[in-house]
């Protein structure tokens, strides 16, 4: 790859809460209340926890205020896992959270860098091309669902050129050559080029590359250019 990009908000320990507290620091007192550390506290609070505001409030019956809620749900979400803007929107919505408050919310966390899709986007290309062997047409696709920033998408795969796709595609075969081996030729092309399909790789890089495979196996490939 050409460079390494952690995954966002994943720094030990201080992670969402510093970052949070930043942003209701530099709000003045009061602005940001319940975007800092307490909120972070807030959000790991269980229900029956009597010393807990939240659940002082609720045991008085007092509704909690929207963006308070929006902010405890996103800081809950991004505990250890990273998430898209649109991802978190989504859950906001599903949550009744307003619309307007949630983009209030939404915009404050990525001020602060709690979301932050270009590093997502990234850090997505790296591990999933390195752990799972995808390429660019099915990173893009993975991408498009979370609903990251077109531009964004395509700064990301560009990490990935054409050799270093190759390559990993005849990593890929190469490890699943062995279980073919005594099955009919032709079966064979159409596991391990349907394999390489699956993963995002193009017709005419697939077929060569298993070809190839064969062919240093002592196997005939005459007849085998043609689309699986």
């Amino acid at each position: 790859m050409a460079r390494r990009t952690e995954w966002p908000g994943t720094d030990a320990g201080a992670g969402h809460e510093s970052a949070a507290g930043s942003a209701e620091g530099a709000s003045g007192p009061g602005a940001g209340a319940g975007f800092g550390q307490g909120a972070g506290r807030r959000s790991r609070s269980r229900a029956g926890d009597s010393g807990s505001p939240l659940s002082s409030r609720a045991g008085k019956g007092e509704p909690l205020d929207p963006a308070e809620q929006a902010r405890n749900i996103c800081l809950r979400l991004l505990t250890g896992t990273p998430r898209t803007r649109k991802q978190l929107a989504d859950a906001l919505r599903k949550r009744e959270i307003p619309d307007e408050t949630a983009e209030e919310v939404l915009s404050r966390f990525e001020d602060v860098g709690l979301i932050d899709d270009a590093a997502f986007a990234d850090a997505w290309v790296e591990s999933r091309h390195r752990g799972r062997g995808l390429a660019r047409r099915a990173l893009v696709r993975e991408l498009h669902t979370k609903g990251v920033d077109p531009e964004l998408i395509d700064e990301a795969v560009g990490q990935l050129d054409s050799e270093q796709e190759e390559e990993t595609a005849r990593a890929l075969v190469a490890r699943k050559l062995r279980s073919t081996r005594g099955l009919d030729r032709d079966k064979r092309l159409r596991r391990l080029a349907g394999m390489l399909a699956r993963k995002g790789y193009g017709e005419g890089m697939a077929l060569r590359v298993v070809r190839q495979a064969i062919e240093a196996e002592g196997e005939d490939t005459e007849g085998l250019d043609e689309p699986f």
